[in-house]
């Protein structure tokens, strides 16, 4: 790419992963998003990242004595944002919010604006107070923030921008913004739209229909997001109930799905969309000098002794449990790694389904596991998995472990020092599972089922393990039972003879790991295909 001529990019997400202590995410969306902008920086796209300044961020979220988890909020400060000077106005219940724009880049990354509701300006300060809190009214407010904000910062501060790119439906707004501009210049309805499309791409993520946000047009009108549009070209544009991403399928003219597999569910999934985009794969991608470690990659690039390398981080893993949970497991048995959202489709807890079968195993600790995750502060279900997690920890005191509180942080070591990733989703609900990509880069065995990025790096018992073999069914109680025995088959049969009898096969499953995922779940690969697919025309 010659980046004098690539366009620039106008980057809308509604959360950015980019280190622990920075509390502007909850998940694999904001980590996408913050390697995204790392990776863009480190080859000098222009990229103009855009976000919300959350006061509290995510729930930290904590166990309880009865093993239960609790959410608690605190409000943050950041010395390293810098006030932009620029303060720019939006309509929410019919009443003037004003926003501050902060910018930082203090991560490596692109350079980051955040607008800020927090200011004695507003009545309606605590807009900005939550990631992902309270209830629709709450979210349709962000959203007009992230969207019709994020464009009004971008013409304060005077930057040009050529292409729109929505990560997720939260900045669908932004479009109708795009529209209103349009239409007060004296162009129609229909012109706006139109000409508003060639400028938007839009990036889908969650393949579950009922995961896809809706809000009553009601409601929207009420919060003033119609912007200056009628009911009827909301609706035409994102139905009733207004849903988010089918707007933003309807106002881009290009779209994608986060992983090959994910594009053909999202095919599938919105096909009956009149109007919409068309959805391509550009499969996520991880930012490596934040997680791959420096030894490990030293080791494969000078033919080092990987093995050494890798027990001296499993070694460091082991320490931090201990620090984490007063747990101490056993350097020479097998760590599997499992740390992602609690949702039920990932099935966090498949591994326990059959007892009599995988119950010796962790008694004797020839298998141990270490799990991590939080459940949104709202889903109960999550909840509860959670909270089996931890009986499981109680149960299996030697062998199970739950770090409580997921972050980057224990994102990061589990994922340098395992020795094996497992994931089990439900097919095909997994979208993309960047934690993958970051085991194997570090040497670290995915054992995963045929889902999200997995199908396109798998190279079955050369570079990590497929469990199963890519089965689907809708009736979920014949899938599990069939990946649980699929899940045992590969873990009891492949992997644990492969660990503790075959040394030298193992290590060069790791090589042939780092081999074929490192340059190609790059983010550099990654921001390629963006440009190439997507923000330059045809």
């Amino acid at each position: 790419m010659n980046e004098q001529k690539l366009p620039s990019v106008a980057y809308f997400s509604m959360e950015y992963g980019l280190h622990s202590d920075f509390k502007m995410y909850a998940g694999g969306l904001g980590i996408l998003a913050g390697d995204y902008i790392k990776g863009a920086k480190d080859i000098n796209a222009p990229i103009i990242p855009i976000g919300l300044k959350w006061k509290q961020g995510y729930t930290d979220q904590k166990i309880d004595a009865n093993g239960n988890p609790y959410d608690s909020y605190h409000n943050y400060v950041y010395e390293f944002l810098e006030d932009t000077g620029v303060k720019v106005t939006v309509k929410v219940r019919k009443t003037d919010v004003v926003c501050k724009v902060w910018k930082t880049d203090y991560f490596g990354n692109s350079t980051l604006y955040l607008l800020d509701t927090d200011i004695p300006e507003n009545n309606d300060a605590w807009i900005t107070g939550q990631l992902y809190g309270w209830f629709g009214e709450e979210r349709i407010a962000q959203e007009i923030v992230l969207g019709i904000g994020g464009v009004k910062a971008m013409r304060a501060l005077q930057i040009p921008i050529d292409v729109y790119h929505f990560n997720e439906g939260h900045a669908a707004l932004a479009a109708i913004e795009l529209i209103r501009e349009k239409m007060s210049g004296g162009h129609t309805f229909e012109e706006a739209w139109k000409a508003t499309r060639e400028e938007v791409v839009f990036t889908t993520h969650t393949p579950i229909k009922e995961g896809n946000e809706t809000h009553p047009l009601d409601r929207l009108e009420y919060m003033s997001a119609f912007n200056g549009l009628t009911r009827d070209q909301m609706e035409r544009i994102g139905g009733e109930p207004f849903n988010m991403t089918v707007a933003g399928l309807r106002l881009s003219r290009i779209s994608n799905a986060v992983a090959q597999l994910h594009a053909d569910t999202a095919n599938k999934m919105w096909k009956e969309v009149a109007g919409r985009s068309e959805i391509i794969g550009i499969t996520n991608a991880i930012h490596t000098p934040t997680w791959v470690d420096d030894r490990m990659t030293q080791a494969y690039e000078q033919d080092g002794d990987l093995w050494a390398v890798h027990k001296e981080i499993k070694g460091e893993l082991i320490q931090f449990i201990k620090e984490r949970s007063g747990i101490s497991l056993n350097a020479d048995n097998l760590l599997i790694g499992f740390s992602r959202r609690a949702a039920p489709y990932k099935r966090s807890d498949l591994i326990f389904s059959q007892p009599e079968i995988i119950e010796p195993y962790l008694e004797s600790g020839k298998i141990q596991i270490v799990f991590s995750g939080k459940a949104h502060p709202l889903d109960d279900n999550g909840k509860k998995i959670v909270s089996n997690l931890v009986a499981m920890m109680k149960k299996y005191p030697k062998s199970v472990v739950f770090l409580e509180n997921y972050d980057m942080t224990i994102g990061a070591q589990l994922t340098r020092g395992a020795d094996i990733w497992l994931n089990n989703p439900r097919r095909p609900l997994e979208a993309s599972g960047t934690s993958g990509m970051k085991a194997a880069m570090n040497g670290v065995l995915n054992c995963s089922i045929l889902d999200g990025w997995w199908p396109e790096a798998c190279i079955d018992g050369e570079n990590g393990w497929q469990i199963g073999d890519g089965f689907e069914t809708t009736d979920f109680e014949v899938l599990d039972k069939h990946d649980s025995d699929a899940l045992y088959n590969t873990l009891l049969k492949r992997v644990l003879p492969t660990f503790y009898e075959n040394r030298e096969q193992w290590v060069q499953m790791m090589k042939k790991s780092i081999e074929t995922t490192r340059t190609e779940f790059a983010t550099k690969r990654m921001l390629d295909e963006y440009y190439n697919r997507m923000y330059i025309k045809a």
